[in-house]
């Protein structure tokens, strides 16, 4: 079952650029159908996900003839070498660390076709080779090709845990026709330990690897409209996605791998300045974050995070900049998120407080009419003394 390619492609895999490789077989994953359909049903998916279950499960039905998988991983930093200067009376907001650096999905790109290139010329001749790459984008579920291919295992958490790195790995993988040797899966090896599941502060985890995944915070953090008001203290200043469940982790502590140069991130950028990203232009925005993974949904939703962050850092310096958005910007969520925000920053302020009750009676958008008379309901009791 083609061993030897086997034994040259383990052994060329760090020379590519891999942190680790594992083979499986292109059986179908049909033990996951029940849970992923009770997700569905349930609405605890994101839409993010590709959208038919069985092109999700079943290999064959993607790739014609398939033989085996190839799953990758490779490990991103965990710590910044370098903090950004701090800046009096500016605070900054933070992207999680699976957005340091270049965005992941061409990085993982990049190695799965310097795999390929390498197999084909390593690989018997007389056979037509086929491969269909992919990373979190296409269809198979990556921490389940991990898993089977011997990667790591599963957590609660739902992620790929590996013994080297944690879980602080990005995934892909390549269907072949090659049949392969498999490797041996993980298990889960969590035990009893339940610290990402009790200090998820959504309650997003449900215990047995499975996510209500519209309560995770880096969900919500990727949305484009109005984030509920549930979720907006709760991702303090960061402002791209989330990383609570894998700093609590006991298999990551101790874990910070720099093996890749494309992965470093620039302090200035992942942890940037707040009061700056409320006016960034497009162009701006593209120049300095185009290249992250957390830029993807565009500037919108950064900025809208952004706001939210000022308000949980209570920072009043960014008073005047919000009041700008709400008579300048033309969007009508960043006015109503900015009048949220001020409620939270200055509740006693009858200034602000007027000049809200005077914007509600000219906003037209229905969502951002509520958000503001929640913010003058709110400043009202406060001034009040009723709460």
């Amino acid at each position: 079952m083609n061993s030897i390619l086997k034994d040259k492609i383990i052994h060329a895999s760090q020379d590519l650029g891999i942190d680790k490789i594992g083979f499986t077989t292109a059986a179908p994953f049909d033990h996951l159908k029940q849970s992923l359909e009770e997700q569905k049903v349930n609405e605890h998916t994101t839409g993010f996900e590709h959208p038919i279950i069985d092109e999700r499960l079943y290999p064959d039905q993607i790739f014609n003839q398939p033989q085996s998988i190839i799953s990758i991983a490779l490990a991103y930093p965990s710590r910044i070498k370098t903090r950004p200067k701090s800046i009096r009376g500016e605070k900054r907001g933070k992207f999680a660390r699976a957005s340091w650096g270049t965005d992941y999905h061409h990085i993982l790109e990049d190695r799965l076709q310097k795999l390929i290139t390498f197999i084909k010329e390593e690989a018997d001749q007389d056979q037509t080779l086929t491969f269909k790459p992919m990373v979190d984008t296409g269809e198979l579920i990556d921490v389940a090709v991990a898993q089977r291919a011997g990667l790591g295992f599963i957590g609660k958490n739902g992620l790929l845990i590996t013994e080297e790195f944690g879980s602080y790995v990005y995934l892909g993988e390549i269907i072949t026709n090659i049949p392969f040797e498999p490797d041996t899966p993980i298990e889960n090896k969590c035990g009893e330990c339940t610290k990402c599941i009790d200090l998820c502060p959504t309650s997003a985890l449900l215990g047995d690897g499975r996510m209500n995944a519209r309560r995770c915070l880096s969900y919500q953090t990727q949305t484009k409209g109005y984030m509920p008001e549930e979720f907006r203290p709760k991702i303090r200043t960061i402002i791209y996605g989330c990383d609570i469940c894998q700093e609590v982790c006991p298999y990551n502590k101790g874990k910070d791998s720099h093996f890749h140069e494309e992965m470093e991130p620039d302090p200035e950028v992942v942890m940037p300045l707040l009061k700056p990203l409320l006016t960034i232009s497009n162009k701006e925005f593209k120049t300095k974050f185009g290249y992250l993974a957390g830029s993807w949904r565009g500037k919108k939703p950064i900025q809208r995070n952004a706001i939210i962050a000022l308000a949980n850092a209570r920072d009043k310096t960014s008073i005047p900049n919000l009041l700008r958005c709400i008579e300048e910007d033309p969007r009508p969520m960043i006015r109503g998120t900015s009048a949220w925000a001020l409620s939270m920053i200055d509740p006693n302020n009858e200034e602000i407080l007027a000049f809200l009750k005077s914007v509600l009676t000219q906003e037209t958008d229905e969502e951002t009419q509520h958000e503001l008379l929640t913010a003058i309901q709110k400043m009202e009791k406060t001034i009040k003394g009723e709460s």
